[in-house]
């Protein structure tokens, strides 16, 4: 017989299971970290928002004209046929990320991640209008006054204006920069030129302005696959449990027990020692640092975490506070798990070797590729409407049109003719032929044979050639006749 299931039942609480998350006040760090973080903002926001008005051979340095379908990367001309190369390009970038994380972790995320360089950006915006942290919190929670008013206007405006100019920028890797500027001046944007400049500029200000780390956190693929590419060889920040536990609060004159172990020894009856001494407590002092700075707004104290960007700013807060408790540094620190546990660290191991001997393929192959790029594609397609046309005299004509790339900066001058050696065949029509710069040119072209001289298919060659021979491109097609009776 069944018995029936007892039922628990909950009280209920009163909180939400679906509340808001509270808002991260990272609070501003100084240090070696944080100011070669403050070097990678520049540097990479300085290229971002200067490449575009570079000029390279009289052409924007980077410009990807779709309308044109060609890619200017400083002074190398990208066509639909090259973008395999592009495709190199982009898995060369991806194998990069992997070498790098399997060997030092998320620095990608911590230094060079556009959700992290915009970010940092806005955070100075909002300490520039807002105040330190603790100013920003109090004036977050505090009633509508005039000074707040004026502080969150300000902040608004300046990131509308840095959001719209990131759009613009972003747009203008796409149309020369300088006709988007024109247009901007005068009001005259295209209609999808306008969509995309507001809707860059919009992206950029939710995502830095607003969601940040939330981004990082629920959005991002990378913070979800990156795991699979740790190992206990990984770079990682990370909290010495051995050294600063059990954590607590004490004076700045109380020694630290890993400076002087004898310290920790059980004290006598009617010792004078400092109660935080007689505790044998770590080095952490849980004052709280390492949470107050994280722009995730995690405690590195918990463990790895894969919310942890690996920006170092715990480790610059914990140092400082390790300076003033007169503690050695590394409390924090990058380091590994092997390390952790005394078993030192693998910098070569399989994962790493494998990431770099692709890596070093890659690399050779698209340097290869590029150094040794066709100046000029030639394609030989046969006419589709007859295969051949027999002329008054027994003669065999094939029609053709000679399809010429130019993919150099110049105007070329070139010359059509047939393989040496080919004696059956003679061209009729011109041989020789301009194309212009960048362009495309079609050129009719028929081939004549005697009568009888040949039956059926076959193979012939072209030669296409500039004035030097520097420029030499052999191409194949075929010629029909009528098969021998």
């Amino acid at each position: 017989m069944n018995r029936p299931i007892p039922l628990t039942v909950v009280q209920d609480s009163g909180e939400s299971l679906y509340a808001a998350q509270p808002k991260v006040y990272p609070r501003e760090i100084d240090g070696r970290f944080a100011r070669l973080r403050i070097a990678a903002v520049f540097v990479l926001l300085g290229l971002f928002y200067l490449l575009p008005w570079i000029r390279w051979d009289g052409h924007q340095a980077v410009l990807f004209d779709l309308p044109a379908r060609k890619f200017y990367v400083f002074g190398l001309t990208f066509w639909p046929q090259d973008f395999f190369w592009l495709a190199c390009l982009l898995m060369i970038a991806a194998i990069t990320l992997f070498f790098f994380t399997a060997l030092a972790g998320r620095l990608w995320c911590g230094y060079a991640c556009p959700q992290t360089v915009w970010t940092e950006v806005f955070l100075w915006i909002e300490r520039f209008c807002e105040g330190r942290r603790n100013q920003r919190i109090k004036l977050d929670g505090g009633s509508w006054t005039r000074d707040k008013i004026l502080r969150k206007s300000a902040k608004q405006f300046l990131w509308i204006t840095l959001s719209l100019w990131t759009g613009f920028t972003f747009v203008g890797f796409f149309t020369p920069i300088l006709d988007l500027g024109h247009a901007a001046a005068s009001l005259s944007f295209s209609g999808w030129e306008g969509f995309w400049v507001v809707f860059y500029g919009f992206a950029t200000y939710g995502n830095a302005g607003y969601m940040r780390e939330q981004v990082c956190k629920y959005m991002c693929p990378y913070a979800r696959f990156q795991s699979a590419m740790f190992d206990h060889d990984t770079l990682i920040i990370s909290y010495d449990e051995t050294r600063g536990e059990p954590r607590g609060h004490r004076k700045r004159s109380v020694p630290s027990v890993l400076a002087n172990p004898a310290l920790a020894a059980p004290l006598s009856q009617g010792s004078d020692r400092e109660p935080a001494v007689s505790a044998a407590l770590g080095d952490c002092i849980d004052c709280d640092a390492c949470v107050q700075v994280c722009p995730t707004g995690i405690d590195i104290r918990d463990g790895l975490q894969i919310e942890c960007i690996a920006c170092a700013a715990c480790v610059d807060a914990c140092d400082s506070v390790m300076d003033k408790m007169e503690y050695p540094r590394g409390l924090i620190r990058y380091t590994t798990e092997g390390l952790l546990a005394g078993r030192g660290r693998r910098v070569l191991r399989p994962r790493t070797a494998i990431y770099a001997t692709i890596l070093g393929a890659l690399i050779a192959a698209f340097t290869w590729g590029i150094s040794h790029r066709a100046s000029l594609i030639v394609d030989i397609l046969h006419d589709r409407n007859a295969l051949y046309r027999e002329m008054s005299d027994g003669g065999i004509e094939n029609g053709y049109t000679i399809k010429l790339v130019n993919k150099t900066d110049q105007a070329l001058q070139l010359r059509i003719a047939l393989e040496d050696g080919e004696t059956a065949l003679q061209i009729v029509g011109k041989t020789q032929v301009s194309v212009e710069p960048g362009q495309v040119g079609n050129v009719p072209l028929t081939l004549h044979a005697d009568r009888g001289a040949i039956h059926g298919r076959r193979r012939v060659g072209l030669v296409v050639n500039n004035h030097d021979d520097s420029i030499h491109v052999q191409q194949k097609s075929e010629f029909f006749a009528p098969e021998e009776k």
